[in-house]
C-alpha cells in the first residue's frame, strides 16, 4: 500500500511513470550497480575450477532469474510483488553456503540446494504475518544499517586500490576513486533534473575516462571486449541438481538472512516513497519474500545462484529521486536482454575497480543513514537499545577480528562468517529473549490536576520504550491524558483518582480511563465565544474538543455513576 502523497525529495515516486528518456538511463545506471554482485556466481565457479565457459553460463543464467524476479517485484496486484522497485541481485548471502555445496558436490549440489533454499523461503512468505513480532522496526532497521556496513570493506578497498590488508594503496586508483565520488556527490548535491537523476552514471562515465587516462583501464581489456559475441544463448550444460542434507542448515541461514534483508529493504521502499509511514505494511512484505522465494528457485531449476533484493540499487533510487516501479519493469527486462548478449555483460565485466568503490560508496550513505532513522522512528528502552548495540558489537566483532571465530564448530560456522548474519542472528535471539517479561498492558493510578502531567509523561514514556511504540503516537497519548486530567480537576469532572490502563499491539495504542463522577463531552466542534461567555457546560465540551483533536477515537459511557473512556490512537 503506498500513500497518495509522494515524498519531497522523490522527482518520481513508486506510482509515477517518468518519460523514456528519464527511465532508459537510470535502468542503465541501476544495472550497472547491480551487476557488481555478479562476480559472487563467477567465485563459485572456481571454486570448483570450473572453466571460464562455465563462469560466463552461470553469470547469464543468474541474470536470466534476476531479471524475472525484478520484474515480478514490481506487481502491484495479486499475491506476487512488492508493488516497489525492489530489484534483485545475485545473493552475496548465498555465497558462502554455496561455496562448500560446490567445494563438496559441485555446482549441481549448488543448483539442488538453491532450490531447496527458494522453497523455504517462499513457505516464509506465508507463514510471515504469523510471526511479525520477530521483525520489530528497529531489527528491520538493524538489517539495514549492517547492510551497509558490510558494504564498507569491499568499497573501502576498491576506491583505494588496496591491497586487501591495507599495507599497499595504489595513489593513481585512489586519485580515480575521489574524482568519481567527487563528481557523483557534487552533482547530487548542487545538481538539479537530470543531472542529479544521473548523478552516479555521470561519475561513472567520468571514472571510466579518467581509469583510461591513468592505465587502470587498458587496451588489452578493450580488446578482450571485442572478442565476446554480441549474442549468444547461454550453455545450459553445467545444470544438474544434487541434495545433501548436511548442507541444508548453511542455507537456511542464508534464506533467513536474506528474507530479513528483503524485509528491511521493502521497509526502505515504503519509508522512501511514503512521507506518512508508520509500520511495516506486511502485505508488500510477504509479496516481496514469496517472490523473491521464487526467484531463488527459479536460478536454481535454470542453472543459477540465489537471489537477494538489492539495497545497494535501492538505495541508489532514492539518491537520484527516482522510485518508480516502471524503473524496476526495465531493469528486469534489460537482465533478461543481458543474459542473450554476453558483450554487454563484459563492459559492465571491466568496471574499473576505483570507480565500483566510488559507487558502493554512495550507496552506502544512503543506505545507511535511512537504517537508523528505521531505527530512531521508534521509541527505545534499555531492552531495544542491548538488542540493537550487542547485535552491533558482535556483528562488526567478525569484520574488526578476523579469525576470532574461526574455532568453531563447522555446524555454527554459517552463523559467524559475516558480520550481517552474526548480527541478524544475535538481535533475532536477543528479541525472543527480552521479550520475555514485557506487559502489552500497564496500569496506573492518577489524581486530577496539574501534578498528574509528571506522572502521565513518566508511565506513558516508559510503556512507550518498553514496546518500541512510535514517538509521536506516544507524545499524542501524553498530550491527550494531561489535557484530561488539567481539565477534569479544573472542571470538577472527577470524584477521587482516574484508573488508566495503557495497552498496545503494533498497531494500536489505547488508554482506558474510569473514574466516579461527570463524564466529559467530547465536541466534535469548537464551542463559540458566545457559547463560552454564557454557558459553563461549554467548557467541558471545549476540553472534550481539545482532546479529541489528539485522539484518532473516542468511546465514552457512563454506568451508575461510573465513567468509562477509552481514548485510541492508530499506531
Amino acid at each position: 500500500m503506498t500513500s497518495s502523497k509522494k515524498a519531497a525529495d522523490l522527482d518520481y515516486g513508486v506510482d509515477d511513470n517518468p518519460p523514456l528518456r528519464i527511465t532508459l538511463p537510470l535502468a542503465f545506471q541501476q544495472v550497472v550497480i547491480i551487476s557488481i554482485d555478479l562476480i559472487f556466481p563467477v567465485l563459485i565457479v572456481q571454486a570448483v575450477m570450473g572453466s571460464i565457459h562455465t563462469a560466463q553460463s552461470f553469470v547469464s543464467l543468474t541474470m536470466l532469474a534476476l531479471g524475472a524476479g525484478t520484474l515480478l517485484q514490481s506487481l502491484n496486484r495479486g499475491p506476487v510483488g512488492s508493488g516497489y522497485f525492489c530489484p534483485h541481485e545475485a545473493g552475496a548471502l548465498y555465497y558462502p553456503a554455496s561455496v562448500l555445496a560446490a567445494q563438496k558436490g559441485g555446482l549441481p549440489l549448488v543448483l539442488g540446494m538453491t532450490v531447496l533454499a527458494g522453497l523455504a523461503e517462499v513457505f516464509f512468505a506465508k507463514v510471515i504475518h504469523r510471526v511479525r513480532f520477530l521483525l520489530p522496526p528497529e531489527l528491520a532497521g538493524l538489517v539495514v544499517v549492517m547492510l551497509g556496513v558490510t558494504l564498507i570493506p569491499v568499497s573501502i578497498t576498491n576506491f583505494s586500490g588496496s591491497s586487501g590488508d591495507g599495507t599497499v594503496v595504489d595513489l593513481s586508483a585512489l586519485s580515480v576513486g575521489a574524482m568519481t565520488l567527487g563528481v557523483m556527490v557534487g552533482a547530487n548535491v548542487w545538481g538539479k533534473g537530470a543531472v542529479r537523476q544521473y548523478s552516479v552514471l555521470i561519475g561513472m562515465i567520468g571514472g571510466y575516462l579518467a581509469s583510461y587516462a591513468t592505465g587502470s583501464l587498458t587496451g588489452e581489456h578493450l580488446a578482450r571486449l571485442s572478442e565476446v559475441p554480441l549474442v549468444a544463448a547461454p550453455d545450459i550444460s553445467h545444470v544438474g541438481w544434487a541434495f545433501d542434507p548436511a548442507m541444508a542448515l548453511p542455507f537456511l541461514v542464508a534464506v533467513v538472512c536474506s528474507s530479513l534483508k528483503t524485509v528491511g529493504n521493502i521497509t526502505t521502499c515504503q519509508k522512501a516513497n511514503d512521507p506518512e509511514w508508520k509500520r511495516l505494511e506486511m502485505k508488500s512484505a510477504r509479496g516481496g519474500l514469496l517472490t523473491e522465494g521464487l526467484a531463488t528457485t527459479l536460478s536454481g531449476l535454470v542453472g543459477g545462484m540465489g537471489h537477494n533484493t538489492s539495497s545497494g540499487s535501492i538505495g541508489l533510487a532514492i539518491a537520484t529521486g527516482v522510485t518508480s516501479r516502471r524503473l524496476g519493469v526495465f531493469v528486469g527486462l534489460m537482465f533478461i536482454a543481458l543474459a542473450f548478449l554476453p558483450k554487454a555483460a563484459a563492459l559492465v565485466a571491466i568496471m574499473p575497480k576505483p570507480v565500483m568503490g566510488a559507487t558502493l560508496i554512495v550507496v552506502i550513505c544512503f543506505v545507511t543513514i535511512t537504517g537508523f532513522q528505521i531505527i530512531l522512528s521508534r521509541m527505545l528502552d534499555a531492552r531495544k537499545i542491548f538488542i540493537i548495540g550487542l547485535a552491533l558489537v558482535f556483528g562488526l566483532s567478525v569484520s574488526m577480528v578476523p579469525g576470532l571465530y574461526r574455532a568453531l564448530p563447522a555446524w555454527l560456522q554459517p552463523f559467524f562468517d559475516s558480520a550481517f548474519s552474526l548480527a541478524t542472528v544475535t538481535a533475532i535471539v536477543l528479541n525472543l529473549l527480552f521479550r520475555i517479561g514485557v506487559k502489552q498492558r500497564k496500569a496506573v493510578e492518577l489524581e486530577p490536576g496539574v501534578a498528574a502531567s509528571a506522572k502521565v509523561f513518566e508511565f506513558l514514556e516508559s510503556a512507550g520504550a518498553s514496546w518500541g511504540a512510535r514517538r509521536d503516537v506516544i507524545h499524542r497519548a501524553e498530550s491527550a491524558l494531561t489535557e484530561f486530567m488539567e481539565s477534569s480537576a479544573a472542571l470538577g469532572l472527577v470524584d477521587g483518582k482516574v484508573q488508566v490502563a495503557a495497552s498496545f499491539d503494533e498497531y494500536n495504542v489505547n488508554l482506558d480511563l474510569s473514574y466516579a463522577g461527570q463524564l466529559m463531552e467530547f465536541a466534535e466542534v469548537r464551542p463559540s465565544k458566545s457559547e463560552l461567555l454564557e454557558d459553563d457546560a461549554a467548557f467541558i465540551r471545549l476540553s472534550g474538543f481539545i482532546v479529541r483533536q489528539y485522539a484518532d477515537q473516542i468511546k465514552a459511557s457512563r454506568n451508575e455513576g461510573l465513567c468509562r473512556i477509552r481514548l485510541h490512537f492508530d499506531h
